[in-house]
């Protein structure tokens, strides 16, 4: 007998699996994608992760051969640890309180991760911040059988460049592939909403799907505030929109749920705002949209730019979207610096894997592989879940990602934009105005916020405790805290990332 002990997902092509495997269509969706998950295991054994689209990990008892299989998806939309239990027996799972509660776990801090987050400001590769609960990795599997574990890699991002198309031949398939998509991101008998920001990613989404309310967030300084034009987007579009303003007292309070919900650390101020935005949207929907995926694949970021300038440098330092603390300050707060535990160590593996590629596929690489799953689709899934919200993802998909594996550079980033290719595809249902409007990001007011002593009182208190001094030299913490207040404001992500690991610590370890 074969059983499914763990899944989290949503699958994309159920209703031609259903057609090719033999299962109820009118099943209820769980029970219907566990039946899809049993027969395609049966169908295709170890490679069935190739015939299916969307978010999913999952683990498969097979009785007959005493197996555990688990699988995580391509990209590592929806997580899963898994950990060795002192008389030999695994423990695994898609949260970590879960396995936390199981008899054999043994909590103890894995403090060498401290160094690595100072940097990145997530968790990045496969070991957390438990020492011995690892993270089975995006696009792999994992067989349990006899007390031994084995860890398979069946999908490996590729990048080919086919320099045959014209800018115009990347949009049509882009477009025409993203219209093939939509329609499976939900059935016809669900109603969702979607994430709408002043972006073309979101917008993009929003144009090619039926959703009639849109939900965005917003703060009272008009600087930093996307939500007048997501709000004109909607209203452009025929659709309405939600917009929900977050305060800074709002802010602050969520941290601690914030940091408990999402298991591990995680410095990314942005997610404070998105658990905000995630917990108002449950309000009214459990099901929603968002647009996360594009940047990664298609060339969004503003730094992708330098690609070409960083050229072979790149693997000498380039190690994902964040790098916020280098080794010489990392040596100079901390109590335990190891020279050996170093940010580049994650990523060498990946630079071997597009080696003779340009600069820019490089980049986009270490993006997807490090990024991608410590940061953004940890923080959707961790926030969505404890909201009560499901969020979909039209274009994280690996027949979106196959376009952009074979697209040309310059049909990512020029001189001028980013995302040309996606632009040009979303300018075929959007306004130029809003197709190729500069990125602004998912920005919150965190750097004039905390800065100020009605909000930062917290913040003080975290850097005195006795957490901070089991880890840190307070006085170069406070230094770099007080340096930050007196105006360097360019500081205020290595406070954010040293406080949120504090208020982390203190959930989870009780200091």
């Amino acid at each position: 007998m074969i059983t499914i002990q763990e899944y989290k997902g949503h699958i994309r092509n159920w209703a031609a699996l259903c057609e090719e495997l033999g299962v109820d269509k009118a099943l209820p969706r769980k029970e219907r994608e566990c039946e899809i998950l049993l027969c395609a295991y049966e169908r295709w054994g170890y490679d069935m992760a190739s015939h299916i689209y969307g978010m999913f990990a999952f683990a498969i008892w097979d009785e007959e051969e005493q197996k555990l299989f688990c699988l995580r998806d391509q990209f590592g939309t929806k997580p899963f640890y898994y950990y060795e239990t002192a008389d030999g027996k695994l423990l695994f799972g898609t949260s970590i309180r879960d396995i936390m509660a199981q008899p054999g776990f043994e909590k103890q801090l894995n403090e060498e991760m401290l160094q690595l987050y100072l940097s990145l400001t997530y968790v990045a590769g496969e070991n957390t911040f438990f020492r011995g609960l690892k993270k089975l990795l995006p696009g792999r599997y994992l067989v349990w059988q006899d007390g031994r574990l084995s860890i398979t890699r069946y999908w490996t991002p590729t990048f080919c460049p086919d320099e045959d198309k014209s800018l115009e031949d990347w949009a049509e398939e882009i477009h025409t592939t993203l219209a093939q998509v939509m329609p499976e991101v939900k059935t016809a008998d669900e109603t969702a909403e979607s994430f709408l920001s002043g972006g073309v990613d979101s917008s993009y989404v929003l144009a090619m799907s039926d959703v009639r309310m849109t939900d965005s967030c917003g703060y009272e300084e008009a600087r930093f505030d996307e939500s007048g034009l997501a709000a004109r987007t909607a209203e452009i579009l025929g659709r309405e929109n939600s917009r929900c303003l977050i305060t800074p007292e709002e802010y602050f309070e969520v941290v601690p749920y914030v940091m408990y919900n999402m298991e591990q650390p995680l410095g990314d101020a942005s997610a404070i705002a998105f658990a905000i935005a995630c917990r108002e949207t449950a309000k009214h929907t459990k099901l929603c949209y968002s647009g996360e995926g594009a940047d990664e694949f298609f060339g969004g970021y503003n730094m992708y730019r330098n690609a070409e300038r960083y050229g072979e440098n790149l693997k000498t330092f380039y190690v994902g979207n964040t790098n916020i603390m280098k080794e010489d300050e990392k040596q100079k707060i901390l109590k335990k610096y190891d020279p050996d535990v170093l940010p580049i160590e994650l990523v060498r593996g990946i630079y071997e894997e597009t080696e003779g590629l340009d600069p820019l596929t490089k980049m986009s690489d270490v993006d997807i592989q490090i990024w991608l799953e410590g940061d953004i689709y940890l923080n959707v899934d961790k926030m969505s879940t404890a909201a009560g919200l499901e969020i979909r993802m039209p274009l994280t998909d690996l027949r979106i990602f196959d376009i952009a594996s074979r697209m040309p550079a310059r049909y990512k980033v020029n001189e001028e934009q980013n995302k040309v290719a996606l632009r040009t595809a979303a300018a075929k249902v959007l306004p130029e105005e809003i197709a190729f409007r500069k990125k602004l990001g998912f920005i919150v007011p965190i750097r004039i916020w905390m800065a100020d002593e009605r909000y930062n009182q917290d913040v003080h208190k975290k850097f005195q405790s006795k957490a901070a001094e089991k880890f840190f030299h307070l006085e170069e913490i406070n230094a770099i805290l007080d340096d930050y207040l007196g105006g360097n404001s360019d500081n205020w992500r290595k406070v954010w990332t040293i406080y949120t690991f504090l208020v982390w610590y203190e959930i989870y370890f009780g200091e």
